[in-house]
């Protein structure tokens, strides 16, 4: 039977009680790049970075988790387009000198703490207010000129916006290689541009890049396939999506696993090094006649490495009702972990109040780690 949406998977004892963690903690090569464990630090939105340049505490805000987990994957950071951010100056950038000489010390201190770091290449498409910096004049694109509720905003993209677009995350990806980083994330998830090209209630178009789930993948691809193009074979370039959207958490993109290998095909044959599979619960089946996850099938439509993602180390949901829990036992994670649903697994919240959540799992040092509180949200710890 399928479980419930707000059900977890029965647990094995109390909160964070002890689970044999070690296959967690074996090493693992991500398109070349030798990471020490499976965990990757969650991609959060800190916005701790005046006009878009990360400084000395952003760089030891990431440096303080380097050790503890196999890859970091940035806060989103915005490309190099008028169109691509909103609502204030503190999201860091990855364009600009002063931004990539922050964002190079960042780098050099995740290295020096033995770490692994990649950002994430964000925009924000309908999602952005119209008129809020870092550029108030820039319109609103996307892929029809509307949100998922139908309210107009903005402008629908030409195809020469779409090449401009397209343009601007070859450029994050370049900028990225040059500072130092070990690959780049494509963030086409959550409902932000990249996923409003595959969503059908944000994208009517009835050109190539509209109407069927193959042509709606199509610039999703397309980015891919230029980022690659960029910056060659052994960069690893992950390619992060999600069925769910914000504020539309029961969203579906397919649902069949024939539509998700239509879906994902595009982005494998284009050169994706890795899919990174966001869910709201890591453990719940994603088709009716299945158990497996849809980082399951992901990993086994496409064959490449999978990074899983859903309220781990946490009791309570992302974005959830005040009922929803999420299971208060890793044995679950290590359960789907060895039947080889996934290859990595983020972290979030739980990273964002303990740095060294992980390394107090493996140690059965339960007792001393912080839990995730709120208000860690609004400080770099």
């Amino acid at each position: 039977m399928t479980p419930s949406p707000t059900a977890p998977p029965a647990d094995h004892g109390a909160p964070l009680a002890r689970t044999d963690v070690t296959p967690l903690f074996t090493p693992f090569s991500l398109a070349g790049i030798e990471l020490a464990n499976r965990f990757v630090m969650a991609p959060m939105t800190r916005e701790f970075s005046p006009g878009g340049v990360p400084g000395e505490d952003v760089a030891a805000y990431y440096a303080r988790r380097a050790a503890h987990v196999g890859l970091i994957v940035t806060e989103g950071t915005l490309v190099d387009h008028p169109s691509a951010g909103s609502g204030g100056d503190r999201v860091p950038h990855l364009y600009g000198d002063d931004a990539l000489a922050g964002w190079r010390r960042v780098v050099d201190a995740v290295h020096t703490a033995g770490g692994r770091i990649v950002p994430q290449l964000w925009h924000l498409g309908a999602t952005r207010e119209a008129g809020t910096p870092p550029y108030p004049d820039a319109p609103v694109l996307s892929p029809s000129g509307l949100r998922a509720d139908g309210t107009v905003v903005g402008e629908a993209a030409t195809t020469a916006d779409i090449d401009a677009l397209i343009s601007a995350f070859v450029r994050a990806a370049a900028a990225a290689r040059e500072v130092g980083f070990d690959g780049v994330e494509l963030h086409g998830a959550h409902g932000y541009l990249l996923d409003q090209f595959f969503w059908p209630l944000t994208n009517r178009r009835t050109d190539g890049y509209g109407g069927s789930l193959a042509q709606r993948a199509r610039l999703g691809a397309e980015v891919v396939a230029a980022v690659r193009a960029e910056v060659g074979p052994d960069f690893p370039v992950i390619y992060r999506y999600s069925q769910w959207k914000g504020g539309y958490f029961d969203a579906s993109l397919v649902e069949t696993a024939d539509e998700l290998a239509t879906l994902l095909t595009p982005l494998v044959d284009a050169g994706a090094s890795a899919l990174h599979v966001s869910t709201r619960r890591y453990w719940l089946p994603a088709f009716a006649d299945s158990p497996r996850t849809l980082a399951g099938w992901t990993k086994h439509l496409t064959g490449l490495p999978t990074i899983a993602i859903g309220s781990v180390g946490v009791q309570k949901i992302f974005w959830g009702a005040e009922a929803d829990v999420a299971p208060t036992s890793l044995e679950p994670l290590v359960d789907l972990f060895d039947r080889g649903e996934f290859d990595l697994i983020a972290l979030g919240r739980a990273l964002l109040s303990d740095p060294a959540w992980t390394t107090k799992v493996r140690d059965g040092r339960l007792a001393e780690i912080r839990p995730y509180a709120k208000e860690d949200e609004t400080r770099l710890t």
